[in-house]
């Protein structure tokens, strides 16, 4: 914008505005308002505006309103003919258009796609890439056996991002793996309700339950002759699948847990088939394990 010509005043909200909204956008998504007192739509736009950002907050969004009566030379450089006129700013420039989202749900869907496109730093991102080689470390130290390790890894990752729904899960997995089952529902019970649906919180609560199974009392031999004086003792396949995921032998709870699949799939109320899912979910779907299981379940149900 020039400046020759120009009062102490104009110069003034140009400097303001490059303080408040042009430096800013160089590295955050600024939401460039446009509003005034007299304006009746301004009124219920505003408080929105005001949640959504906040909300936003941390993924490096921030506001920034310009009052057209107190900042007429801003007002005229963008040509305002109405407000409220919403846009939202990146790098100095106006990268879309925000006026005809009016709701909280349509604002957080047009932020959620330019924050998808565009390299915004805010501290979610920041803490995202911090973490990120953390939980890839805990991972790989989990599934090479040594859950105590894993535990301590994933806990200081926890601390510094217990809102994470891949820090939750991989704590509460490394948890259970280290049969720490209080701990590790306490640490499901306090995750934000948000995460709950998350596959990665999905997956922990499914391998808690797995390794939470009591271990049947009954010695290995002694459910396998239970199983061959009755092979439709689908009580028995299933207490022989846990004793064998207890030991850490899952081929064999899979096998036993697909025998009892091929004779009854309703047997137990579909007990069988219920807690190979669980198994197979505790996994993880991008499991090469998991992923060779399911094609042996689908290729006994389906053919």
């Amino acid at each position: 914008m020039a400046t020759l010509g120009m009062s102490e005043a104009e110069r003034e909200a140009l400097d303001r505005f490059e303080r408040d909204v042009i430096t800013p956008s160089m590295t955050r998504l600024v939401v460039l308002y446009f509003w005034a007192e007299w304006c009746g739509p301004c009124k219920q736009l505003t408080p929105i505006l005001e949640r959504v950002v906040a909300d936003y907050a941390g993924k490096g969004v921030v506001l920034a309103k310009i009052d057209i009566e107190a900042e007429k030379l801003i007002a005229a450089q963008f040509r305002i003919k109405s407000i409220p006129t919403v846009y939202a700013m990146f790098q100095g420039q106006p990268v879309a258009d925000l006026t005809a989202y009016r709701t909280e749900a349509q604002l957080k869907r047009a932020l959620d796609q330019l924050l998808a496109q565009l390299p915004v730093k805010g501290e979610t991102q920041d803490l995202a890439a911090q973490i990120e080689p953390l939980i890839a470390m805990g991972e790989q130290v989990l599934s090479e056996g040594d859950a105590p390790r894993a535990v301590s890894i994933f806990q200081q990752i926890y601390d510094m991002a217990p809102n994470d729904a891949a820090v939750i899960g991989g704590l509460v997995r490394a948890l259970a793996a280290d049969r720490r089952f209080d701990e590790a529902r306490a640490v499901l019970d306090a995750a934000p309700t948000e995460t709950a649906k998350d596959s990665s919180v999905q997956r922990a609560r499914a391998a808690l339950e797995v390794a939470a199974v009591p271990v049947p009392q009954a010695g290995l031999s002694e459910i396998e002759a239970k199983i061959a004086a009755n092979p439709d003792d689908h009580a028995a396949r299933i207490e022989l699948a846990n004793t064998r995921m207890a030991a850490g032998d899952r081929d064999g709870a899979t096998d036993a847990l697909l025998d009892s699949i091929a004779r009854d799939p309703a047997a137990e109320d579909g007990a069988a088939k219920a807690r190979l899912l669980q198994l197979l979910e505790a996994a993880g779907f991008e499991d090469p394990w998991g992923r060779a299981q399911r094609r042996r379940l689908s290729a006994l149900l389906f053919t």
